[in-house]
């Protein structure tokens, strides 16, 4: 091993472990018996701990790998990242508290709970449970990836994928399972601290290093590729202006009911806390201009890139000293794992509490059938990860329009009190088939149109017609009509 890997790998391991202790050490005068307290942190976190966990749910692997991906092969289209997310946050400002308010008043986990509750029907918040894990396990087997590629590339190539592959399962099982969600926050915390140090340093150095500073990278880039620049950027027309458009506002519509986004929700210790974090998760996204604007600048350093998505990191090993590649390596690697525990613990938690757990004799024993499917699911997107790769790539192409179909029955049905069980279950069952059906035949987008937007709407149409065929009327502590009007806050 040279010495360059020798310094850069020694960071990371310290780093690993030091991750690991801070989850661990998440749960001193903890209860460790309450499934409360594991899945949601006891609905008692504060504006820091949800802010650096939700920003850890938006700043992911993707945000330095996939995002300077998309920026090296297509230019301006990325940008709908900032689009959607704003779009997230601004929705989240109203919707965030009415979740908080529901769930706390009627003792909820999670989106299958809030499902199951809503229509009094334990079989639909199962059958959401499994379907909303079949959607999630792919961005599991993404983050694993991510981590196995940051790992490789920051060792200068020492260290195999598959290594990189198992050690973002350990990392990432060892303090979920036992931390819960305030020990991904507690993570995160580290994970945050070093993105915003990481990426500002690269953000100065990497366009000095090769151009001699950020002005002359941007002229270059203005004279020498301005259709980067431009929608649909150096890419295919369909990523025009209407996908734009279309994927922004789905995006950021059903990030405010993504299970991870929803888990913050209610882990926060006041619907105020979520408020405030609104208002400034908008700001962190700021940094994501980093991987962008470094994504444009290898087109010019490294061109012809077989894996486009190594665009930021190959600036980052072939320019800076390796204690700081490191770092940037940490950086990158939190951000797989931070995520990637939110997913397994979100997965693990609805199945405990709707699928395995809900027969009275499982019930008592909820925590636990919930930390053995958290480990299940990490288990099976690492050997998904080994054995066939493209299977959960390849269904990941339809994850984010797939539970944009949930928008109805997560949210909708909480304000419609005629919305009925089979309305609901019709227009889901409708909107995943248009989705995969428009997916499957390349037809994302049609016409320009984001696929999941048109499942949405025919979702909604058979939500709809059936509803009106066949009507239900939810009693009033079912839905949550009340949350709109600033109920008195529930006292911490």
């Amino acid at each position: 091993m040279s010495t360059n890997a020798t310094i850069s790998v020694g960071i990371f391991a310290a780093f690993m472990f030091g991750a690991v202790a801070l989850g661990l050490l998440s749960l001193r005068g903890r209860d460790r018996t309450n499934l409360t307290e594991w899945s949601i942190g006891g609905r008692s976190l504060g504006v820091v701990l949800i802010f650096v966990l939700m920003a850890g749910e938006t700043y992911t692997s993707f945000s330095y790998l996939g995002a300077a991906g998309w920026s090296y092969n297509y230019g301006m289209p990325v940008f709908y990242l900032l689009a959607y997310l704003a779009i997230g946050f601004a929705v989240g400002y109203v919707v965030g508290p009415i979740l908080w308010h529901y769930a706390h008043r009627n003792n909820l986990h999670n989106i299958t709970d809030i499902t199951a509750y809503r229509f009094d029907s334990p079989w639909f918040g199962a059958a959401v449970a499994i379907l909303t894990t079949v959607f999630l396990l792919p961005y599991i087997q993404l983050q694993i990836t991510g981590m196995g590629v940051v790992v490789s590339t920051i060792s200068y190539g020492t260290i195999g994928l598959g290594t990189g592959y198992f050690i973002a399962f350990v990392v990432t099982e060892a303090f979920i399972i036992f931390s819960g969600l305030r020990g991904s926050a507690w993570v995160s915390i580290l994970k945050d601290s070093l993105v915003i140090v990481t990426l500002l340093i690269v953000f100065v150095y990497v366009p000095v290093h090769y151009f001699g500073g950020l002005g002359p990278m941007l002229d270059r880039l203005v004279a020498e590729r301005p259709e980067w620049l431009v929608l649909p950027g150096h890419g295919d027309e369909s990523l025009g202006m209407l996908w734009f458009a279309t994927t922004g506002l789905l995006n950021g519509v059903v990030y405010t009911i993504f299970p991870t986004t929803v888990a913050g929700y209610l882990g926060a210790k006041s619907p105020g806390v979520l408020r405030r974090n609104a208002i400034i998760m908008p700001f962190y996204q700021v940094l994501l201009f980093v991987p962008i604007l470094l994504g444009l600048a290898a087109v010019f350093v490294v061109p012809g890139l077989r894996d486009s998505n190594l665009a930021m990191f190959e600036l980052v090993v072939d320019s800076m000293p390796a204690w700081l590649v490191g770092l940037v390596g940490v950086a990158g690697a939190l951000s797989s794992i931070v995520p990637m525990a939110v997913f397994m613990l979100v997965i693990g938690t609805m199945w405990g509490r709707s699928v395995l757990g809900v027969h009275p004799r499982t019930a008592p024993r909820q925590k636990q059938l919930s930390q053995l499917v958290t480990f299940l699911v990490g288990l099976v997107a690492l050997l998904f990860t080994f054995i066939s790769p493209s299977t959960l790539v390849q269904l990941s192409v339809l994850s984010y329009q797939g539970l944009a179909q949930l928008l109805p029955v997560v949210l909708i049905s909480l304000l419609w009190k005629r919305m009925s069980t089979a309305g609901a279950a019709a227009g889901l069952a409708s909107g995943v088939v248009v989705v995969a059906l428009l997916v499957a035949t390349g037809n994302d987008p049609w016409l320009g149109i984001n696929a999941g937007l048109l499942g949405l709407a025919v979702n909604i149409l058979v939500n709809v017609a059936v509803t009106v065929a066949r009507p239900a009327t939810a009693p009033p502590e079912r839905l949550a009509v009340d949350e709109l009007a600033e109920p008195t806050p529930v006292p911490n």
